[in-house]
């Protein structure tokens, strides 16, 4: 697998300084954790489900969710299981050779993770973990210790992504209290928890709120609160911390709007005017806007629910050739012992130390989201991944 792997040789070369680098399932947990991005979710009772994740992988996709929670109806879960196992098999018959995307599965209880587990068979090696729903310590070890046992009986390594999505997170009185019991629990089973997911949906839900498509997650303050908090104890980059993913964007059709589109104008002038036009008419500004704040915010790639969003998520994760400079710069020169310097690019202060966790997460991205060349920024990057209509 690779990042832009889709996009002919060509169309790379003229946009990368650094081309984004292969990786496969069996790739250390630390380089899997980044190069996640935008993990697209498909309910599990699609009966064309082998054939969608592999035209999705032809597109960009790199991780998929196959979910058996909250996206089916509580009545077809039996079903949703078998067809789940069939599609597996006809995956793993399709795709003998090569990798599929990462695929994880969605479950609604531990007992799940065993059956499902023995029931796939050999096709399980196309399996890289599980997302285990609503997340807590007192919820959170029943899966965790089936992950356990599931991997012990396949012989595969294979990942927990937690979703952190209860009331009992996001009410104050019950905040603390649950992040440190998550913190216990994902840290008593480090090697297997690839990334913790955020589930902002059922936060909102939890106040009978639903952000507007011209807002974002971190305008809903109550959220936005909750976020803190989830990177303060769970996002440390001291060697404690997880990769912490962006929260779901709901939307992908236009629906009418209150506030000015959230794009400027004079990046897409003259050339992609239609590209900005095509964006703002699916309310992809929006997305564009809270893809910017998750990285900002100490998140790492996006749970997205429609193919659409992941060419923007991805494209917006690439390293500029700016960024690229002056993480390089700042770690060579913590090597000499640190201090002060101007960026090479002449517009800010590096300083090497305090500077020194955010250049190595800039070069775990540009090792598998690739580095920009000089003159190319993001609506190059998007016109190449999003062709406008």
């Amino acid at each position: 697998m690779r990042h832009f792997g889709h996009l002919t040789p060509d169309v790379r070369n003229d946009l990368f300084y650094r081309e984004p680098q292969a990786f496969t399932a069996e790739s250390p947990a630390a380089t899997l954790a980044v190069a996640l991005g935008a993990t697209l979710y498909s309910p599990a009772t699609r009966t064309t489900l082998a054939g969608d994740v592999i035209k999705q992988a032809g597109r960009g996709v790199v991780s998929m969710v196959l979910c058996l929670e909250d996206s089916i109806d509580d009545r077809d879960v039996e079903a949703a299981e078998a067809n789940l196992v069939r599609q597996f098999g006809e995956l793993a018959a399709r795709i003998a050779d090569g990798d599929p995307p990462l695929l994880f599965i969605r479950v609604r209880t531990p007992g799940q993770i065993t059956d499902l587990a023995h029931r796939l068979g050999d096709s399980i090696r196309l399996l890289s973990g599980f997302v285990l729903p609503k997340f807590t310590e007192e919820t959170g070890v029943p899966f965790l210790e089936a992950l356990t046992d599931a991997e012990a009986r396949c012989g595969r390594r294979l990942f927990a992504m937690p979703v952190l999505e209860s009331p009992c997170l996001l009410h104050l009185e019950s905040r603390n209290e649950t992040l440190y019991g998550i913190s216990r629990t994902v840290e008593k089973y480090r090697e297997r928890v690839l990334a913790l997911r955020l589930g902002v949906t059922d936060f909102c839900s939890a106040y009978g709120l639903r952000r507007a498509p011209d807002m974002t997650a971190y305008d809903v303050r109550i959220v936005a609160s909750v976020i803190a908090d989830v990177v303060n104890v769970l996002g440390r980059s001291d060697g404690t911390g997880f990769t912490i993913t962006g929260p779901v964007w709901e939307y992908f059709k236009h629906a009418e709007r209150m506030f000015k589109p959230l794009l400027r104008q004079s990046p897409f002038v003259p050339e992609a005017v239609d590209l900005r036009t095509s964006l703002i008419e699916h309310d992809m500004d929006g997305l564009l806007r809270e893809i910017a704040l998750d990285r900002t915010n100490g998140l790492q790639g996006k749970t997205c629910i429609h193919p659409s969003h992941v060419a923007p998520v991805h494209a917006l994760n690439v390293v500029s050739h700016e960024e690229y400079s002056d993480a390089a710069d700042i770690l060579h020169e913590d090597r000499s012992g640190g201090g002060v310097l101007r960026s090479s690019y002449t517009n800010k202060m590096n300083e090497v130390k305090p500077h020194r966790a955010w250049a190595e997460r800039t070069l775990r991205r540009a090792e598998v989201f690739g580095v920009a060349r000089e003159e190319i920024g993001f609506v190059e990057l998007l016109a190449a991944c999003v062709p406008a209509s």
